[in-house]
């Protein structure tokens, strides 16, 4: 009985990990902290997420392709964050 509750407490931690990055809110990367842009995007961290933020604030990005000149944007992590990126504030 306590194993059964220990893996069911590990499985609805693990669960609710996964839907917190899935309803992540999209992130403005030219005006977002690394911190705001490590939380809001999926499997970037804080080394990645300074990147960013210091490539957005050298010279504006405006759109997802920006990001490639980040070392360790690739085509593939592109893909993963490209849906929660943002370049500007919606008005």
């Amino acid at each position: 009985m306590v194993i059964k509750n220990r893996v069911l407490v590990v499985l609805f931690s693990a669960l609710s990990i996964l839907s917190f990055s899935a309803f992540a809110s999209p992130v403005n990367v030219n005006k977002a902290s690394p911190e705001e842009i490590s939380s809001a995007l999926s499997g970037i961290g804080p080394a990645k997420a300074l990147a960013i933020s210091k490539r957005c604030k050298m010279a504006t990005c405006t759109k997802p392709d920006d990001l490639l000149a980040v070392k360790g944007i690739g085509e593939k992590t592109l893909a993963k964050i490209s849906g929660d990126l943002r370049f500007k504030d919606k008005k």
